[in-house]
C-alpha cells in the first residue's frame, strides 16, 4: 500500500474514489463505516506528500466527496434553473471544484507546518483539529456551505451520542481521530504505553457514546401538543406562476379546512407565494378559522418592509397567527436560490441567475422566537438548519423546533434526505421535538434523540399529524457551544505548529 503515499496520479485516483464514497455514509444510505474508511484513505495518502502534491490530493479528495455528495446542484440548475445539460453540468463541476479547494488548502496545511511523522500519537489529535478547522471555516467563508460534515454520518451510527455533548463537531473531531488512529496503530505497538494510550483515545468515546444513546438531557415543559403539517406538493414549475396563484392559496385553505383539529397547524416555506401585505384578506379568513379551532398557524410567506436604512426590502419569512404570533426573516440565505453574488454580471445570463425570489435581504440578527399556544418556536428556514451553531442560537430559547422547506429543488436527488439528517441532528443536539414541513417532503416530526417519528412521503399531497411535547433545558452543547472543543483543537494545533518548527530547526 506504499504507492498510496507517495506523489502521482495513482495515490490522487484513491483519494478522488475514497471522498466518492464517503456519501455512502450519509442518508439516504447510512452506510456509516465508510466515513472512517474514507477519511483513514486520505490520512494514509497524506503521510509523505510535500504541500504541493499533498494541495492536489486533498482536492482530489474533495472534488470526490462533493461530486457524488452534491450531484443534486446538477438537478436544480438544469431542472428548474433552464439551462441546457451542457451549461448545468460545467457550472456542476465548477461548484464542485471550488469546494474542493478545502481540502486542498487543510492537505497543503497539514504537509507543510501541522503533520509530525515522527509522533504518531499527537500526528493523529492535529490532523482531528485540522479537519474540524476546516468544517468550521467552510460553514463560515462567503456564508458557508456546512453540507456533508462527517459527524453527520453518525446519525444513525455508534458516535450519535456525542451530539448532545459537543454537537456534529464532537462527533466529526471523534471520527477523524479514529480514523488516523487506526492507521497509526501498528507504528505505535513498540511503544507500549503510548499504544495503550492510542487504544484508550480510540476506543473511550465510542463506549462513552454508546452509554448515552438514550439518555435524556432536556425536560418537558407542558403537555405534549397535537400538531399538523400540510405537504402541498406543488410543483416547482408552478410555485411562482402567477396564474397559479389562486390555486395554491385554495389548496393550502382547502387542505386545512378538511384537517383534523390540532394545536398547531404548519405550512412549508413560501406556501403563501405573495407578499404578506397583498395576501391579508386571504390570512384574515385563516387566523379566523385558526382562532374558531383554538390553533396556531404558522406558515411561510414572503414579507416586505424598511430597514433601519428605510429602503424597502423584501425577505423569505414565517409568520405565526391564529392563537400563535411573530414574524421571523430568514437570516441565512441560499447563493443563487435567494441572492445573486456579482448579480450586476450573472442577472440574465441564465434562467437560474434571474429567479423570482432571488433578491431577498437578510433578515437581522437577534430575532425573537416565534409563539404558538404559548410556546417558544425556534424557527428555521430550508437552508438554515444545517448551520450548527446559528441553530444552536435559536434552539437555546425556544421549547419546540421548526423547519420549514421547498425542497422540490431537489427534485428526486438525495438532497432532500441529506437536508432532513442534518435537520435531525439538530433536533439531537439540542435535545427538542422538531416539525419538519415541506412542500413535497420529506415531511416529520423528530423526536430529541433525532428519530423521526412520524412522516410523509416524498411527492404526495397530503396532511402529517403527530405529537410534539415542550421541552426545557439545556444540553451541554446549547450550554457550551463549539468553545471547549475549540480551544482543544487550537492547543492541539498550536502545539503541532510549534514543535514541527523545532525539529525543523534541530
Amino acid at each position: 500500500m506504499q504507492w498510496m503515499t507517495r506523489s502521482g496520479w495513482p495515490g490522487h485516483l484513491a483519494a478522488l474514489v475514497a471522498g466518492a464514497i464517503a456519501p455512502l455514509a450519509f442518508a439516504p444510505f447510512d452506510i456509516w463505516p465508510l466515513a472512517v474508511l474514507s477519511i483513514a484513505v486520505l490520512y494514509f495518502g497524506l503521510r509523505e506528500l510535500r504541500p504541493g502534491q499533498a494541495a492536489l490530493r486533498g482536492w482530489c479528495y474533495g472534488f470526490g466527496l462533493f461530486a457524488a455528495g452534491t450531484s443534486w446542484v446538477y438537478v436544480s440548475i438544469h431542472d428548474y434553473g433552464s439551462a441546457s445539460p451542457a451549461l448545468a453540468g460545467l457550472l456542476t463541476l465548477g461548484f464542485v471544484a471550488i469546494l474542493g479547494l478545502f481540502f486542498a488548502l487543510m492537505a497543503a496545511l497539514w504537509a507543510r507546518w501541522i503533520r509530525r511523522s515522527e509522533a504518531p500519537l499527537a500526528d493523529s489529535l492535529a490532523f482531528a483539529a485540522l479537519w474540524l478547522a476546516q468544517e468550521v471555516f467552510r460553514g463560515w467563508f462567503l456564508t458557508g456551505f456546512p453540507w456533508l460534515y462527517a459527524g453527520y454520518s453518525q446519525l444513525s451510527g455508534p458516535l450519535a451520542g456525542l451530539a448532545p455533548i459537543g454537537g456534529v463537531w464532537l462527533i466529526s473531531f471523534v471520527l477523524v481521530l479514529a480514523a488516523a488512529l487506526i492507521i497509526n496503530l501498528n507504528t505505535l505497538r513498540p511503544n507500549k504505553p503510548r499504544y495503550v494510550t492510542a487504544v484508550i483515545l480510540l476506543l473511550a468515546p465510542w463506549a462513552l457514546s454508546l452509554a448515552l444513546q438514550d439518555r435524556d438531557w432536556t425536560q418537558t415543559a407542558g403537555e405534549p401538543l397535537k400538531i399538523a403539517a400540510v405537504q402541498g406538493n406543488v410543483e416547482q414549475s408552478m410555485k411562482w406562476d402567477p396564474a397559479q396563484l389562486n390555486a395554491q392559496l385554495a389548496l393550502y385553505r382547502d387542505l386545512s379546512f378538511s384537517a383534523k383539529p390540532v394545536d398547531i397547524l404548519v405550512w412549508p416555506e413560501t406556501a403563501i407565494p405573495v407578499l404578506k401585505d397583498m395576501a391579508q384578506g386571504y390570512i384574515g379568513v385563516m387566523d379566523r378559522f385558526a382562532r374558531d379551532r383554538q390553533s396556531a398557524l404558522i406558515t411561510g410567506v414572503p414579507v416586505r418592509q424598511s430597514n433601519a436604512e428605510g429602503e424597502l426590502r423584501y425577505y423569505n419569512a414565517i409568520t405565526s397567527f391564529g392563537e400563535g404570533q411573530g414574524t421571523y426573516l430568514k437570516q441565512k440565505l441560499v447563493p443563487f436560490g435567494e441572492y445573486v453574488p456579482l448579480q450586476e454580471v450573472l442577472r440574465g445570463l441564465i434562467a437560474f441567475f434571474d429567479l423570482p425570489m432571488s433578491d431577498f435581504a437578510r433578515g437581522p440578527a437577534g430575532q425573537s422566537p416565534l409563539l404558538a399556544k404559548g410556546y417558544r418556536i425556534a424557527p428555521f428556514i430550508c437552508y438554515e438548519v444545517v448551520y450548527p451553531e446559528f441553530a444552536a442560537d435559536l434552539a437555546a430559547d425556544s421549547d419546540i423546533l421548526l423547519t420549514v422547506s421547498n425542497d422540490a429543488w431537489f427534485g428526486s436527488s438525495i438532497g432532500p434526505l441529506q437536508h432532513l439528517q442534518m435537520a435531525q441532528m439538530r433536533a439531537l443536539e439540542a435535545g427538542r421535538w422538531m416539525i419538519r414541513a415541506t412542500n413535497n417532503g420529506v415531511t416529520v416530526t423528530i423526536d430529541p434523540h433525532g428519530r423521526v417519528q412520524q412522516w410523509l412521503p416524498q411527492f404526495q399531497q397530503a396532511v402529517l399529524y403527530g405529537e410534539v411535547v415542550p421541552m426545557q433545558g439545556l444540553t451541554p452543547y446549547l450550554k457550551w457551544r463549539i468553545w471547549p472543543l475549540a480551544i482543544l483543537c487550537a492547543l492541539i494545533l498550536g502545539w503541532a505548529l510549534l514543535a514541527s518548527r523545532m525539529a525543523k530547526t534541530l
